[in-house]
């Protein structure tokens, strides 16, 4: 078993919020004390507020791992790099590391405004222990990936921003500290350079180095991270597969909803057309048994035409927990007398794959919309007997059950 690159025991960061506390001239201070014995107090002083961002945090990596860090605003993700990187102490605990430690915690990140970048470059290196030789002999391969040739030479306060992160993420890729620690690094720049980064992560990973990587960027945690925790308040909730954490924080405070109702004239819609009802039928299943990937649902929506003129149809939008849109499906277009009408559509089984799902509702009048509910039911797809002999997770954001023919060809 590989060894401990980063152990954080029982860490705890505090911050004050409301001190009275200011910052005086050294004159000020003289007179301020002198007076004071003879001066009645006016003012009572305001109390600190204590604001705990970590808390009784503990976890390790060990070499060679790819440990994602994720949660929302305010969790204490950029506090505990903060502390990894000894910007800042932790009120409680300690923390150790194995090896040297390149941290990428914003765009240029310990650069000099006044220096070049290739001068930039040696002073990175040199913080992170290196010798001139060794980060001269990575010179060309990291001015090459920052794409700065023609202005290597130039003071990076001169820099675009996009030149700034190209050409800090390609020292802290490039210098090889045993430890890298990452705050979303790729959510700056274009495109194509934040696909770069992500394969040279992927590539220093596959090295053996020991990566934390904070991001937003859930996609990009759940390819590249071996590992992932996340952090609400604080404090570490859960520490699992990438995929298993990366679900439980997009599904937090979700709840599954097969049905909804609206009786009153407060129902969406306009005065034309109102959403009375909207159901989820799963089929082939018994009562209170969880929707399987190959179970056939219907979809029954029920609303009122409010006048005789005109003619409706109605939307289904279907997307994944990510917001992806899976498919949409119309029904063709019904003209009739006021009333109540139902459209009913099935979704095949071996369909979607397995997850949570939404479901957006719109109808409309002469092809205009009248009611428009994102959200209107929310559900889960289960994997409850895998059929095909296949190995970890199914990947795609649908899984449909295809024609397939195998035989023998005979030469």
């Amino acid at each position: 078993m590989s060894r401990v690159a980063i152990r954080v025991e029982h860490v705890s960061k505090r911050y004050q919020r409301g001190t009275a506390s200011s910052y005086l001239r050294l004159s000020e201070r003289l007179w301020s004390s002198i007076s004071k014995p003879f001066q009645r107090s006016t003012q009572v002083a305001k109390k600190a507020d204590d604001f705990w961002a970590l808390n009784d945090l503990s976890f390790e990596v060990r070499e060679g791992e790819v440990l994602g860090v994720i949660g929302r605003n305010g969790a204490g993700k950029s506090t505990l790099l903060k502390i990894l990187s000894r910007i800042t102490r932790p009120t409680q605990g300690r923390i150790s590391w194995r090896g040297r430690v390149g941290s990428l915690l914003e765009v240029g990140t310990g650069f000099h405004p006044e220096l070049t970048g290739r001068e930039n470059i040696f002073l990175n290196g040199a913080v992170l222990g290196m010798t001139r030789r060794e980060i001269a002999a990575k010179l060309d391969e990291i001015v090459a990936f920052a794409e700065i040739e023609s202005f290597i030479d130039t003071p990076v306060k001169r820099y675009s921003s996009g030149m700034y992160v190209r050409l800090a993420f390609a020292v802290a890729a490039h210098l090889e500290p045993e430890i890298m620690l990452v705050d979303e690094v790729l959510a700056v720049g274009d495109y194509a350079f934040q696909r770069k980064c992500l394969g040279k992560m992927q590539d220093v990973a596959t090295a053996g180095r020991t990566i934390l990587f904070v991001s937003h960027n859930l996609t990009a945690v759940t390819s590249l991270c071996s590992r992932a925790i996340l952090i609400e308040r604080g404090q570490i909730v859960q520490d699992d597969d990438p995929k298993a954490v990366v679900a439980r924080f997009l599904t937090d405070g979700i709840n599954t909803n097969w049905e909804r109702h609206w009786a009153s004239d407060d129902a969406p819609g306009t005065e034309r057309v109102r959403l009375r009802h909207i159901a989820l039928r799963p089929q082939e299943i018994a009562p209170g048994m969880p929707i399987d990937v190959g179970t056939p649902l219907d979809l029954v929506i029920d609303y009122e035409k409010q006048i005789d003129e005109g003619a409706t149809n109605v939307s289904v939008f279907v997307t994944n927990i990510q917001g992806v849109v899976l498919f949409n499906t119309v029904s063709p277009l019904r003209e009739g007398p006021r009333g109540n009408y139902q459209g009913v559509v099935r979704i095949p089984g071996h369909l979607l794959n397995n997850g949570l799902h939404r479901v957006r509702v719109m109808v409309t009048h002469d092809l205009s919309p009248q009611a428009d509910v994102d959200g209107a039911l929310i559900f889960e797809v289960h994997e409850v007997q895998r059929t095909i002999a296949a190995q970890g997770v199914w990947q795609g954001a649908v899984r449909p059950q295809l024609d397939w023919s195998l035989e023998r060809v005979v030469s």
